[in-house]
């Protein structure tokens, strides 16, 4: 469990208000969840949990800011102990929760609150369990995240990478168990986020793109596409200056090359192959 913090603005509260009184309760609550989730007690911190939305219950005004700020982080505890308890409807469920005010804040503050919103994505890619549900979550979110990857803070820099690096590693994991298809959408999803946070190729890019298409070229249909995005990410490789990168492309297209010039004769042999041990099973029948 990755504890999600949210710097609040207290300074608009007076001194001894108990609207203030309240957040800040809250947040030492929120602090013992955690304590108690890295000593593994889950049941305890999820108690503390559930306590702090009792807490927060007592707030006079929800649609304040702080409030909804602080509502987020601990929505991130929820979701995440749910995951752990995996009680994963529950998980989802408070994840479109999540979703939602988030979405709220990005409309009051989209420069404070975005990498947040980017953190969320990352969490579903961890957590949905449907790869469909997690591609359709991305698209509902492009919308949303359209202009928030070009934001260059330190912290939308940090929630981006991290979101790439999650759908890369789901990416990777799909491709070992032989879905190729899934994870090249989430090879595509990497890359397009981590385009938009560099607004350029980099190294990280060329890299992903390789790993794409080595996928690409276990699947016959898609090797003339395997060629091009290699043809195309060549040129970026050798503007980055890094030889190791551009070795393996030029040895990805000799593969694809080699395999394109010996398609017929090895096509024929396999069926000469075929048609002996057919002759062959017809005369042991007779």
């Amino acid at each position: 469990m990755t504890q999600i913090n949210i710097p609040l603005a207290l300074t608009g509260f007076e001194k001894n208000s108990e609207d203030l009184h309240i957040l800040r309760e809250a947040e030492k609550c929120r602090q013992t969840v955690f304590a108690l989730e890295r000593e593994g007690k889950l049941i305890d911190a999820f108690e503390r949990a559930v306590e702090t939305m009792r807490i927060m219950r007592k707030f006079s005004d929800f649609d304040n800011t702080e409030f909804r700020a602080l509502l987020v982080a601990v929505l991130f505890d929820i979701v995440e102990l749910h995951y752990e308890f995996k009680d994963y409807r529950q998980s989802e469920k408070e994840l479109d929760t999540l979703f939602k005010v988030l979405e709220a804040l990005l409309k009051v503050d989209a420069e404070r609150f975005g990498q947040y919103h980017i953190l969320a994505m990352e969490l579903s890619t961890r957590i949905l369990r449907s790869r469909k549900k997690t591609i359709d979550m991305l698209a509902r979110q492009q919308a949303v995240t359209a202009g928030l990857c070009e934001k260059v803070n330190d912290g939308m820099v940090a929630a981006t990478d991290r979101l790439v690096d999650s759908l890369r590693k789901t990416a990777q994991l799909l491709a070992s168990s032989g879905d190729y298809r899934a994870a090249l959408r989430f090879y595509s999803e990497a890359i397009r986020f981590s385009k938009k946070r560099t607004g350029k190729v980099t190294r990280k890019e060329v890299k992903m793109t390789i790993e794409m298409a080595e996928i690409m070229l276990r699947i016959k249909s898609m090797h003339p596409r395997a060629e091009r995005l290699l043809s195309a990410v060549l040129p970026h490789a050798i503007n980055l200056e890094t030889v190791e990168l551009e070795e393996d492309i030029l040895a990805l297209l000799e593969v694809v090359s080699h395999v394109k010039e010996n398609e017929p004769r090895w096509r024929q042999f396999l069926r000469g192959i075929t048609d002996k041990n057919k002759t062959k099973k017809k005369k042991d029948d007779k």
